[in-house]
């Protein structure tokens, strides 16, 4: 049977792959989206997916969507925490708000939405988070100290909760995507994306899909695949 499944940063690039995928797959799919009003209207009427706009940094503002998300739908029990910008910097040239602006968007999102929704996982007994991180939060990467800290977090916060949630009978997991064929990546400079590129052993980009139906797997495992950090980048990185 499916469930009701929220994809934060959903309508667009990965998180719109990964909404449409579950949708395809029987679950009753909310995407969530931070401004971009007419790309998401787009987006629904394209996929007939519904979409909520929220600021993920706001705790109270995730609270009271995820409430409505609810009370429409039905209880939230696959959460996909995708949401994410870039503010790019040296951090000897970064500024305060650069950085908080990405840890805010990156990193205090995934507690703002999985608190509000962990509590009634654990009444219910089931649950799927899966946290979309980074490569970079594996490796680290010049000019991302901000996005690669976030990301490193939301690693280390799969971990712990998957150990608190375990048997509840949730699933914790994140996928460590390496560069996506997105929008994102598109806007890097030509010179900057060859050399990504080269740096790939299977000589391409991933795609959004590719991310997709590794969130997908790990929504439909029956349970033993937990706290683990699905590395999906080419061979780019090999992570121990």
């Amino acid at each position: 049977m499916g469930k009701v499944a929220l994809v934060t940063g959903g309508t667009r690039g990965i998180g719109a792959a990964i909404s449409t995928a579950l949708r395809d797959a029987g679950h009753t799919v909310v995407a969530n989206y931070g401004g971009n009003d007419a790309a998401a209207e787009a987006f629904r009427a394209d996929t007939g997916i519904a979409v909520s706009r929220f600021d993920v940094g706001d705790f109270e503002g995730c609270g009271a969507a995820i409430a409505a998300i609810e009370a429409a739908h039905g209880p939230v029990e696959v959460l996909v925490n995708n949401a994410g910008i870039t503010r790019d910097a040296f951090l000897h040239k970064m500024s305060a708000q650069q950085w908080a602006e990405v840890i805010r968007t990156d990193l205090d999102s995934v507690f703002n939405t999985t608190r509000h929704v962990i509590e009634g996982m654990r009444t219910r007994g089931w649950g799927r988070i899966v946290n979309i991180s980074s490569i970079n939060g594996q490796k680290g990467q010049i000019g991302q100290s901000n996005y690669s800290a976030a990301k490193a977090g939301m690693i280390g916060f799969t971990r712990a909760l998957a150990q608190e949630g375990a048997a509840k009978g949730i699933t914790v997991n994140a996928i460590a995507p390496g560069y996506i064929a997105t929008e994102m990546v598109a806007a890097m400079k030509p010179e900057a994306l060859d050399k990504v590129k080269a740096g790939i052993p299977v000589g391409r980009l991933g795609e959004a899909d590719e991310i997709a139906r590794a969130v997908l797997f790990l929504v439909e495992d029956p349970g033993f695949i937990n706290g683990a950090t699905l590395t999906i980048n080419g061979a780019q990185y090999i992570a121990a």
